[in-house]
């Protein structure tokens, strides 16, 4: 989870819009098939707020954050 988190970082970074809706999309799935249901509702909730027609990035980079929260909390760190 080490480089998801650091590519999603990165590409909040650029304001990566589109690069952020691939990443959640595919956390989204992988996380909720190990059984990290809050990692995956958040990845969604992200995916979703990428969407929107116009992406508010203020918005999704309070996502973003959430999300990296949650996957540092499931590792430990």
């Amino acid at each position: 989870m080490v480089i998801r988190t650091e590519a999603f970082a990165d590409a909040l970074k650029r304001s990566d819009i589109t690069k952020l809706s691939t990443l959640s999309h595919k956390l989204k799935g992988s996380a909720g098939g190990y059984g990290f249901d809050s990692i995956s509702d958040a990845a969604a909730r992200l995916e979703q707020a990428t969407l929107e027609t116009e992406a508010d990035l203020s918005s999704v980079s309070e996502h973003v954050e959430d999300l990296i929260q949650l996957c540092h909390k499931a590792r430990g760190d």
